[in-house]
């Protein structure tokens, strides 16, 4: 700890543009987010061989939970299993918030743009999406594990201007952390926020309602759709894109199905 501390005050270490810093990201984020993907979740991990160990990909994933944890056990999950830092895109929401833009930049994050999106593959990254956005992670309990729209596909764009393969990532678990049973529209507007959930515990048990449930936790990484066979100007193919993202959501909605009739119970 002390040779980290004096490399900080030497100014010797390492950020790169986005504001990316992989030495607190390993040394800090993980190192707190482990015991709770262990312990609490005990998140399970599939298909990492089809997470490419060398060169820009772009894994996409469900979103879901009401608050955006399956996106840190996802970074955590990738680091963990293939020793790469997975460079999540964030909405602009996250950018706008003073403590939690700092925390999301040094751990990797940028904004949800496409051209930071091909600048980070063309650079050889790891990058990750959430298509469904707050749609996804704010939608009632009742849709669990039913995927919303993918917006217009901006990632598709990215990757095949970019030529990298795109993973799609099924997560089983996250749905029931906090199982979103209602919303208040008028307060949710006036802080500034797409929505605030009620949960069966949350307000109404105060701070103890904010612990998530420990819901067993599966994520399974698919197999890899090339997009290498077809060249940067069909990025520009509304039909094409349209396409490749159906073809993304589908797999990971039969994945999706296939993993909750293997699991045995929500919390084992």
């Amino acid at each position: 700890m002390m040779a980290f501390v004096r490399r900080r005050l030497a100014g010797e270490y390492v950020v790169d543009e986005y504001g990316f810093d992989s030495e607190v990201t390993e040394r800090f984020f993980m190192a707190a987010l482990r015991p709770i993907a262990e312990k609490w979740f005990r998140v399970e991990v599939r298909g990492v061989e089809n997470i490419p160990t060398t060169g820009g990909a772009l894994v996409v994933s469900n979103h879901s939970g009401t608050v955006p944890v399956d996106g840190l056990m996802t970074m955590l999950s990738v680091h963990d299993e293939t020793g790469r830092f997975l460079r999540p895109l964030g909405a602009d929401l996250v950018f706008r918030m003073p403590v939690v833009s700092t925390l999301a930049r040094k751990g990797g994050a940028t904004l949800a743009c496409t051209e930071d999106a091909e600048r980070m593959l063309s650079g050889g990254e790891l990058v990750g999406v959430w298509p469904e956005g707050f749609k996804g992670i704010g939608k009632p309990f009742s849709e669990r594990y039913r995927l919303q729209r993918f917006g217009r596909g901006g990632f598709v764009s990215a990757a095949l201007r970019t030529g990298v393969p795109i993973v799609p990532l099924s997560v089983v678990g996250a749905e029931e952390i906090y199982p979103l049973v209602g919303n208040i529209p008028s307060l949710a507007r006036l802080f500034g926020v797409p929505y605030l959930p009620i949960t069966p515990f949350f307000p109404l048990l105060g701070p103890l309602g904010l612990v998530p449930l420990p819901s067993k936790w599966l994520l399974e990484f698919g197999e890899p759709i090339r997009t290498d066979a077809y060249s940067a100007a069909e990025a520009d193919d509304p039909m094409l894109v349209f396409n490749v993202t159906d073809q993304v959501r589908e797999t990971i909605q039969q994945t999706l199905f296939s993993l909750l009739r293997q699991r045995q119970g929500v919390f084992r």
